[in-house]
């Protein structure tokens, strides 16, 4: 299984995981376990995703979703599960 973790933050607007969801599932990217808070009018999202069926790299999943997130004015990070949990390791 090819993991990935993708983190979402930025200031609370309509439709911030419909719009983050859609492009993964127009990516054929499965959805794994995903949490999401609201503190004080700040979004915070952190998923679990799977992206063997993707028919895109890496890098190109995780550069259009850093541009999304520009789009929608939040930021987005995607790391892959090994490096997360090494880097977490320490």
């Amino acid at each position: 299984m090819n993991k990935t973790i993708i983190t979402v933050v930025g200031k609370d607007t309509v439709g911030i995981i419909a719009k983050i969801c859609t492009y993964l599932a127009d990516n054929q990217v499965n959805i794994l376990d995903i949490s999401q808070t609201i503190v004080q009018g700040f979004f915070n999202m952190m998923m679990i995703v799977d992206m063997d069926n993707s028919l895109k790299s890496f890098g190109a999943i995780a550069d259009e979703l850093e541009q999304l997130g520009d789009e929608i004015g939040v930021k987005v990070k995607c790391q892959r599960e090994e490096i997360f949990t090494k880097m977490h390791r320490i």
